[in-house]
Parts: structure tokens; sequence; C-alpha cells
């Protein structure tokens, strides 16, 4: 492993980051890049983008889906101050992207897990989650301790996402309308939970 890749965690998630923004880029430019190309246009060595991709087509893939998913500039234009009222629109909007690309969602976690398996230490997601969490509940960002706020973003984070569809749809086999209203019902009792008090550690 190189020195480039021994770096912290927050670094290992930026090359990661790096080789999705230039697979979409070339994507974006009408090309069908190979892996090399996206390492070349990431700055990265080929040996590099191997070991976080398995292949061109997971990182295609994924960099498809880097594009379609809402990201903290989803609330730049949004003045509301209620905390469960964006948390629910962020969470319509992520749900409304996984049912147009469940196909490709469930490629990626293949994917994720398979790489998991084979390399302990890289990334093997983007956190694409918790920047759109954090955002949603920046109203309320300065009512709760840090600690407390980062707790509460992460509970809702195993709300929001792809995880939450297959429980709902293959494990539960729970329709659509029916998943939707029990996510609405968990942030709002999340967020109610957490702007009461501190909860037990």
């Amino acid at each position: 492993m190189g020195d480039a890749e021994k770096g912290r965690p927050n670094q290992k998630s930026r090359t990661r980051k790096d080789l999705l923004r230039a697979a979409a880029t070339l994507m974006k430019e009408g090309k069908n890049p190979t892996l090399e190309e996206i390492a070349e246009t990431a700055m990265v060595s080929r040996a590099t983008a191997y070991r976080y991709f398995s292949g061109v087509e997971a990182l295609l893939v994924e960099a498809a889906l880097d594009v379609a998913m809402p990201d903290e500039s989803f609330f730049a234009d949004d003045p509301s101050a209620d905390p469960a009222a964006r948390v629910l629109r962020a969470d319509a909007a992520v749900s409304a992207m996984i049912l147009e690309n469940e196909a490709a969602l469930r490629a990626m976690l293949m994917h994720s897990l398979q790489r998991r398996m084979d390399e302990a230490g890289l990334p093997v997601r983007q956190n694409r989650r918790t920047p759109l969490i954090e955002q949603a509940l920046a109203p309320v960002r300065g009512r709760l301790a840090p600690a407390d706020f980062t707790r509460l973003v992460r509970a809702l984070a195993l709300v929001l996402g792809t995880e939450s569809m297959i429980v709902f749809r293959d494990v539960l086999a729970v329709g659509d309308d029916e998943a939707a209203e029990v996510r609405a019902w968990m942030i709002r009792i999340l967020i109610a939970a957490a702007l009461e008090g501190p909860g037990e550690p």
C-alpha cells in the first residue's frame, strides 16, 4: 500500500470520492471510461483505483448513483426551521431516488459487500447520508450537545437509505406507502426524543 493510502480515514474517503467524481465527469462527457482513464482523471494510480473498486462496472454504477443522490446543497434555498419537516423532505427525496435506481443500488450493495470481505481499512461505501441529514437538522444543531447531535444524525442514518428499503421490501414485505409512514414515525420520534433531553449513552 502506498503512502497516499496510509493516511487517515478521511483522506481515504476523499480518494474514493475523487474516483467517483472523475467517473461522473467522464460519463457526462459521453464517454464510457475504463478504470485506467478514471484513475488518470482522478490523479491516482491504476493500482489505487483497483483497491477501492473491484472493476470499472462497480465504479460506474456507484458514480451514477452518486450524482442522483441529493446532497447537502439540497437545503441551500430552504429557510424552514422545523427539523422533522426538513428530514422528512430529505427522506422523500432519497426514497424517490431509491425507487428509480433500485437495481443499481442492489448491485452497489453487492459490490460493497464483496469489497468489505476483500480489503480491510478502505471505505467500501461513500457516506452521502450524513451531510444531508446534518443540513436537515441545521436549525436545531445549537440546541443539542455535539455528542447528542452526532447520535441523532447516526440514528437517522439508519432510517434513510437503501438498507431501510431492503428491510421493508425483502424482510418485512411491506409496501412503499406503509414503509414511508413507518419511516416518518421513526423520524419524528427520534428528533423529539433528542430535543427533549439527553438519553442513555
